[in-house]
């Protein structure tokens, strides 16, 4: 199966074409320069045509368009719900008219960490597995359920994909969702700057002459033995392991997935993730297996395929 897949990232939006579980071609747009969501459109579409000739392939052998959105999405309807500040023209457009005007190819919408899910599943670190909780690091943090073999969405298309926005902690950061104390607010990449400022240490950690402190950073002076950074990198693994479990005892899965540009450190993190994991999590079956994902960046886009296939009304 051939298809057309468009993820929306924090950074960039990918643009391919994909055959079964592999990226024939890839188009990157960044985030910075596009705007409202009617702006990019037109450059989508010609990245699109453009990894289409890069793969050799002609439109006409394609099944679909999959389109992996950064917001709460209507799949059925193939509409977007909510985007939390991000392309607030979102709302208003047709995307299934602009798929056929496009490329005359039928289109299918989810969330994005719905989509990486799927793509763990169909050809990455799910594989074989019917229950499975997506837990992804990036900008924010975002999450994915599937019970039975199939997403978790529900009436208002929320469940399962707020994984990020559980109580973290009572009466902490404002969150971007409007609430306090959310995982997100608490241990995401847009918080970690202030993380680090507000740590005892700071003012005498390297940290404090970089421009811009991201987990790269973080992780290279955590490794250097830089107590601010190994402290702020400890809290953070510890608000991400109480995520986890919450999501596992709402969604009661068998495998949790763990996602996102973090796991580059995955030897650092998952150890202590696990360790916590089996220590306060309420699972008397057994235990649940945590494990990497697979296809970094490219599981939103392998998801295409499983998506396409998937009967709109499921």
């Amino acid at each position: 199966m051939i298809v057309l897949a468009v993820d929306f990232g924090g950074s960039h939006i990918s643009c391919a074409v994909v055959r079964d579980s592999e990226i024939l071609f890839t188009e990157h747009l960044p985030v910075s320069s596009c705007g409202t969501l009617g702006a990019i459109l037109p450059s989508i579409a010609k990245a699109l045509r453009s990894a289409t000739a890069k793969a050799n392939l002609s439109l006409s052998q394609c099944e679909g368009v999959a389109v992996g959105f950064c917001g709460l999405v209507n799949p059925y309807l193939q509409t977007i719900l909510a985007t939390n500040g991000k392309y607030e023209d979102a709302r208003d457009i047709d995307l299934a008219s602009w798929a056929h005007d496009e490329f005359t190819l039928p289109l299918r919408l989810e969330n994005d960490a719905r989509m990486a899910l799927l793509g763990e599943r169909y050809a990455g670190a799910a594989q074989g597995f019917d229950d499975v909780v997506m837990f992804t690091l990036g900008t924010g943090i975002g999450g994915a359920a599937m019970i039975n073999g199939r997403l978790l969405r529900g009436r208002h298309f929320q469940a399962g994909c707020l994984g990020g926005h559980f109580l973290a902690r009572t009466g902490g950061r404002e969150c971007t969702c409007g609430s306090i104390g959310c995982v997100e607010s608490e241990a995401s990449s847009w918080i970690l700057p202030q993380l680090c400022r507000e740590h005892p240490a700071y003012s005498s950690s390297p940290l404090a002459e970089l421009k811009q402190v991201g987990f790269r950073e973080l992780l290279q002076h955590e490794a250097n033995g830089d107590r601010c950074a190994r402290e702020v990198l400890e809290g953070c693994i510890q608000v991400w392991a109480g995520g986890i479990v919450s999501l596992i005892h709402a969604y009661d899965p068998e495998v949790v997935v763990v996602g996102g540009g973090v796991m580059n450190a995955c030897d650092r993190i998952l150890p202590t993730i696990t360790d916590y994991i089996r220590k306060r999590a309420w699972t008397p079956w057994g235990q649940v297996l945590v494990r990497p994902a697979t296809l970094g960046n490219a599981a939103g886009l392998i998801g295409a395929v499983p998506l396409l296939q998937e009967s709109p009304n499921e």
